[in-house]
């Protein structure tokens, strides 16, 4: 789907205010109401909008601790992705899982309500998945540009 200066306002003010009302937004991008919801519909039907969310700031109820860890995956296993991917979905405090070609093989990102509780999580939740070749563990420490916003 091509999508053109109306739409491309849309998106802006969407990224901007995703909770927006469809009045105000179509005001702001200077369209009437019904272009609004139509064009809005299209996008979605695209495939190119893909709906809102809620953005939790998870350190504000509790958990103080951000682990991103790095697999390498023992593939000798044919299976061994479907598998590890399948185990790592099942534990609830992994908010992100990525895929990578290269040394890296898979991503996945812990949050912890301290380090006691980071430390049984990997003990028991991350060491006990299954073909883990290596791992590495990075501490998130600071978050400096977190913008999930494209220009269009």
């Amino acid at each position: 789907m091509q999508i053109d200066d109306t739409d491309r306002r849309l998106l802006r003010h969407l990224q901007a205010q995703p909770d927006i009302a469809t009045a105000d937004l179509a005001d702001r991008a200077g369209v009437t109401a019904a272009t609004c919801w139509r064009r809005l519909e299209k996008l979605r039907q695209a495939g190119i909008l893909q709906g809102s969310r809620a953005i939790i700031n998870w350190a504000a109820l509790g958990y103080a601790v951000e682990v991103s860890l790095r697999f390498t995956l023992d593939k000798t296993n044919p299976r061994a992705f479907d598998e590890f991917l399948a185990a790592a979905r099942d534990v609830p405090e992994v908010h992100e899982i990525q895929t990578f070609l290269g040394r890296v093989d898979l991503r996945l990102n812990v949050l912890a309500r301290d380090m006691a509780h980071y430390q049984e999580i990997y003990r028991h939740r991350i060491l006990t998945l299954p073909h883990i070749a290596d791992i590495e563990a990075l501490m998130h420490v600071a978050d400096i540009k977190m913008d999930k916003a494209l220009p269009v």
